[in-house]
């Protein structure tokens, strides 16, 4: 297997935070600085084959993130998102939680997911999948 997020793939030395089950890997952005990655220990595909007990560790460490990357950082907001399948972005199948800090004085500040996701190019043809 040829993951990034798995050993022996894996630098330790990107690795910041780590409690049972996950691991936190601050990225090396020059655009997005502060950002980062929560990644279960265990290789799962998507969000979807989270256990219990990895949703709970992915949980409690993303307070201990947002604490860290506060301190650090200082940022105004947040934007946290899962990319699951490769329709909707996933390039590395290795279930991540992007941790992205947003600032005020950013060019798209106050622009969430949604922003790009309602856009008019990505309009659905009409009538496909409406339940």
């Amino acid at each position: 297997m040829d993951c990034p997020f798995c050993p022996p793939a894996l630098n330790p030395e990107n690795i910041v935070l780590v409690n049972a089950h996950c691991l936190f890997i601050l990225k090396h952005e020059t655009v997005l600085i502060g950002s980062g990655l929560i990644v279960p220990k265990a290789h799962r595909v998507n969000v979807f084959e989270l256990s219990v007990e990895e949703w709970a560790s992915m949980y409690s460490l993303l307070h201990e993130v947002k604490q860290l990357l506060d301190q650090k950082f200082a940022p105004q907001g947040y934007n946290l998102g899962w990319n699951s399948g490769q329709v909707a972005g996933q390039e590395v199948f290795h279930a991540h939680l992007h941790v992205i800090p947003r600032y005020a004085d950013e060019p798209l500040a106050g622009k969430g997911i949604r922003y790009w996701l309602k856009q008019t190019m990505n309009s659905r043809v009409q009538g496909h999948r409406q339940g």
